[in-house]
């Protein structure tokens, strides 16, 4: 229920009824059996919410949202990177993805900035396969819920692959823990198609969600990466550290590959290569970077 107070008639009904029905998706956002008031900041937010879906919209009209990529590593070098949004805005520069991304879901441009980072990210991997060591490395790109869901789904990472002359075994689409919960069936199905082609699955931020056993014997997964929040604390006390080896024990025995995400220091990557992890991420190896950066950063990579 969305509540707003007025004294006299100084507003009108419409103005009072835009009040309320701010104030009520404040109250849905807020979870089940809640109630909310209006206060002037809501329509504040409101505005500028809607102010930033329209300028996303100009944006992706007009080229303005990229791809950076982190590198992964193994024993110092190259295997792969992950391809990371980031949007240049022309006014304000770069927007934080944890600001424009959740507001795409909720808009639903999130579909149209899924399938952009999908033909892009395909079409990087086409052009490194023309390299003898590049063409090695492979892309991991995250998949939202919103678009995995999409009846189409299939067919759009097919196209993408084939419309850039990508290599499927080449390409990683990470997933969530929360999305593999909804329409396990369908999920299960999905997976084992693109599989098909040889496209490859990794299982995000594991350990931070549900974490169920089951959906890790069902699904179809071939790469587990250890959360970044585990990751930064497991050379500084046993509990983190019990947790990695849980992880990572885990994931071999389910013969799965181990990454490690959000390395930052020597005593982390340390640890990890103790605890058996099998690749690394993060900071301690390169930031993400835009396309002229990393192509610097993997050609280094290649001559050593």
């Amino acid at each position: 229920m969305g509540i707003a107070v007025f004294q006299g008639q100084r507003e009108s009904a419409d103005e009072l009824l835009k009040r309320s029905d701010m104030a009520m998706y404040e109250a849905k956002a807020a979870g089940r059996d809640a109630l909310r008031f209006f206060d002037p900041q809501m329509q504040a937010q409101m505005a500028e919410r809607v102010a930033l879906e329209a300028d996303m919209r100009a944006g992706l009209d007009s080229g303005q949202f990229e791809l950076f990529y982190q590198p992964k590593m193994v024993r110092g070098q190259i295997t792969g990177a992950e391809a990371l949004l980031r949007w240049r805005h022309p006014v304000k520069g770069y927007v934080s993805p944890a600001e424009f991304i959740p507001l795409a879901e909720q808009c639903g441009l999130i579909l149209r900035l899924g399938q952009w980072v999908l033909r892009t990210a395909c079409e990087r991997l086409a052009h490194w396969q023309e390299h003898p060591v590049l063409g090695q490395l492979t892309v991991a790109v995250n998949v939202s819920p919103r678009q995995f869901y999409e009846a189409g789904f299939v067919p759009q990472v097919l196209e993408a692959l084939a419309g850039a002359g990508a290599d499927a075994r080449r390409l990683r689409l990470e997933l969530t823990e929360g999305l593999l919960l909804q329409d396990v069936e369908d999920t299960i199905a999905k997976m084992v198609q693109l599989r098909g082609y040889g496209v490859g699955f990794s299982l995000d931020d594991f350990g931070t969600g549900y974490s169920s056993l089951a959906y890790l014997k069902r699904f179809p997964i071939d790469i587990l990466k250890v959360d970044r929040s585990f990751v930064l604390e497991c050379d500084a006390g046993h509990e983190a550290m019990a947790i990695t080896r849980a992880i990572v024990s885990l994931a071999h025995s389910l013969n799965l590959h181990v990454v490690a995400e959000g390395v930052e220091k020597q005593s982390q990557l340390a640890v990890l290569n103790a605890l058996g992890c099998q690749e690394f991420q993060g900071y301690l190896f390169a930031r993400p970077l835009p396309v002229g950066e990393v192509m610097a950063f993997l050609h280094r990579g290649a001559q050593s």
